[in-house]
């Protein structure tokens, strides 16, 4: 069970991000599914550009999606039953009897 959820702040949303990037490092399949959590989170909640006078902050979601994308492939390999959503695969038919 994630430990963010609709309330949480997004200090705390960073925080989980940042604290679970480390899932390569520590070999960690819970830490992936944490950080692919947190990067939806943030992706959702900050905008890709902020400007105030002649100030202009621009966020790098892109960057975020690609950690997302490599915590999925990680989970994949390490644990693919962890991924919610059917796995689409394609069938077989080389050992089916043929209609006659």
């Amino acid at each position: 069970m994630s430990t963010l959820n609709g309330s949480s702040t997004l200090a705390q949303v960073e925080t989980s991000y940042d604290d679970n990037a480390s899932y390569l490092e520590d070999n960690s399949t819970d830490k992936a599914a944490a950080l692919i959590t947190a990067g939806r989170i943030l992706l959702r909640r900050l905008p890709s550009s902020s400007a105030k006078g002649s100030n202009a902050l621009t966020f790098r979601l892109d960057l975020i999606r690609q950690e997302m994308m490599q915590a999925t492939e990680y989970l994949l390999a390490h644990d693919p039953d962890r991924l919610p959503g059917p796995v689409v695969t394609s069938p077989s038919f080389a050992h089916s009897r043929g209609i006659t």
